[in-house]
């Protein structure tokens, strides 16, 4: 697991490499989309995938397995022997045993196996983006932190928190991910809404659960206008004395 921490407020660059020139202008199409991403190239052969990290320095890759030249985890290998400072996550329809244990020892993130759909691919990024946000956030960490982090970069063995009715876990992760890309200013519900294209009573109804979790804080803060406005920030993660 390599989880540099990049530049904070940049958009998280990925280099995506498939042999199939339908399939990778798919998945970039999920990466743009996403908030807090952007798609730094694709590559569609193990050699290009290997300049390609060393000329474009993204921060993750999403490595198929069957490359015309090499095997995905061919390339996995050499990024790590080289030393590149990446995050890999495994895209593929090899379902053997093998793969995936040398995908384990290579120290991806996960191992998402072709077909799934768009909900797990995004899910997997906002997790990654989630987990890049605390490891920026520590400066010591004490064990339940690194349990956290380890758990997190499993990508989804994080036990499901349990929603009320009319609170989707998705969205709910998608406004967590508004608050933390937002700092220490934090948001206000308008500026949440315009973020993540929920209705504002929809966005504030999540902001809200956020604090009813304890993972938000709310606060007034008054404008020129004299009028107070409830703003919402994200909670920094423990830090170990």
């Amino acid at each position: 697991m390599t989880m540099g921490t990049g530049t904070r407020g940049r958009p998280l660059r990925v280099l995506i490499v498939d042999d199939d020139f339908m399939v990778a202008k798919v998945h970039a199409g999920f990466v743009a989309a996403l908030d807090g991403f952007e798609v730094a190239g694709t590559a569609s052969t193990g050699a290009d995938a290997l300049a390609a990290v060393q000329r474009l320095r993204p921060d993750l890759v999403l490595l198929d397995v069957y490359l015309p030249d090499m095997t995905g985890l061919d390339v996995l290998r050499r990024l790590r022997a080289d030393g590149a400072p990446v995050d890999v996550v495994v895209i593929s329809a090899a379902r053997d045993v093998d793969s995936i244990r040398s995908a384990l020892h290579g120290g991806v993130l996960h191992y998402l196996v072709k077909p799934f759909d768009r909900q797990t691919f995004e899910t997997r990024l906002r997790e990654y983006a989630a987990l890049r946000g605390e490891l920026a956030a520590l400066e010591e960490a004490g064990q339940a932190d690194v349990d956290r982090v380890f758990a997190g970069a499993r990508g989804g063995s994080r036990p499901v928190p349990v929603t009320p009715k009319g609170i989707a876990p998705e969205t709910l992760q998608l406004v967590r991910q508004a608050l933390q890309l937002a700092g220490s200013d934090g948001l206000s519900a308008t500026q949440c809404s315009e973020r993540t294209g929920l209705a504002r009573v929809s966005a504030r109804r999540y902001l809200e659960q956020l604090v009813a979790r304890q993972e938000a804080d709310v606060r007034q803060r008054y404008g020129t206008a004299g009028r107070p406005e409830r703003r919402f920030t994200l909670r920094v993660p423990h830090r170990s004395p």
